[in-house]
Order: C-alpha cells, then structure tokens, then sequence
C-alpha cells in the first residue's frame, strides 16, 4: 500500500487544499489562521460562512496567557487537545469534570457535569480563556453566570456539539458575547477538535513567526 507519509508534504498540500475550495482571503491574517486550522481539524471547508471569529481574539488570548491566566476546558479531550508547548510556563490547562466535587455537586443540583464543571470556574474566570469544545451546558452554564455578576473571561472558544442545546448556545454566545472575545461556530456542528484547534492556532503563532 502506498500512501504519502512526509509530515511536511502532508500539511502543504492539505492547507493548499483549503485554500483551492474555501476563499478565506478578505479575512484578517489572524482570523484566516485561525478559520484555516478549525477546517483543517475537520475536513469541511463549507463549514467557513458559519465560523465567528473576533478580529482581536488572538492578541486577547496571548495577552491573557502572557499574565499567566488560566485556560478552562469543558471535558478532557479539549484540555488534552491544547498543545503545551506553545503555552507559557506557569499555565497548564485546567479542566474539572471528572473530579468527585463536580460529581456530587451534579448531582446535588441535578445538573450535567459539565454544567457542573462550568459552575466551579467562577473563582477563575476573570480574564481567564474559556475553551467549550462538547457541552452546549456548558456554554449556557458560562454566560449564565456572567449574567448574574460572575466576571467575564477575557476569551471564549466555543464549539459545543450535538443535537440539544448545541446551536442555540452558540447562537446566543454570538448575539451577546458578553464583552468577551470569541470564536464559535454557528449550527450543531463542532467538538473537541475543533476547539482545540483554534487555541493552537493562536497560540502556535508565536512560535512561527
């Protein structure tokens, strides 16, 4: 079986790819870095129209890594997802959803865990980056708290999936984003990757230019 297996060739020729099916060039640099790697994680160029992306997003987050806020994960796969090699040394991803207290305050609340999770960031939130890449709960549980006083993080990465809860959470981020800056897509699509992808894609700027 023969198959192409340089790295290097491999990723020239899938972002030539994009860049032959997508037009993503009225974008600023920084947003078009971004758009770029999000369809790259999952293969769909048509997804590009229904992408929101804060032209200051990138410069919002590297500000607050560069005080070394922390970055809040929704679930393990986005907190796994996020490169640590381009994050500063003091910070390290956070994500809670599988300790006993987000367990039992769940359930005490009759809640998801991930709403469950969202709750406990409270204490961090404050110009901290906030990267949803599974529960639309979670996305809810956020901008409910910020609406009822908790502070705003400086960034919102969301792209929560599913079939419940999914499209009306991003929908309601990109109406009101709270004075946050954000990245989401619009419609039931998303996921762990691709949240993931464009926190690298910001974070990873700095190491390739």
């Amino acid at each position: 079986m023969e198959f192409l297996n340089d790295p290097d060739e491999i990723y020239r020729r899938s972002f030539a790819a994009i860049e032959e099916e997508v037009d993503l060039s009225a974008l600023p640099a920084d947003v078009r870095r971004i758009a770029t790697r999000v369809i790259h994680s999952c293969g769909m160029t048509d997804i590009a129209p229904s992408l929101r992306i804060d032209p200051e997003l990138s410069e919002t987050v590297l500000a607050s890594l560069a005080a070394g806020r922390p970055v809040l994960c929704d679930v393990e796969m986005v907190r796994c997802g996020i490169i640590r090699r381009f994050l500063p040394e003091n910070v390290e991803p956070v994500c809670r959803i599988a300790e006993e207290e987000t367990r039992k305050l769940a359930e005490r609340l009759h809640v998801t865990r991930s709403a469950a999770a969202t709750a406990r960031w409270r204490d961090d939130l404050e110009g901290a980056v906030c990267v949803i890449g599974n529960a639309p709960t979670a996305l809810f549980t956020l901008l409910e708290m910020i609406d009822n006083g908790a502070p705003a993080p400086a960034a919102i990465i969301a792209f929560p999936v599913g079939f419940v809860g999914a499209e009306e959470s991003k929908e309601e981020l990109d109406r009101n984003p709270r004075g946050t800056k954000i990245a989401t897509l619009l419609g039931r699509r998303g996921g762990a990757g691709m949240a993931a992808a464009a926190f690298n894609a910001i974070t990873s700027s700095v190491f390739e230019t």
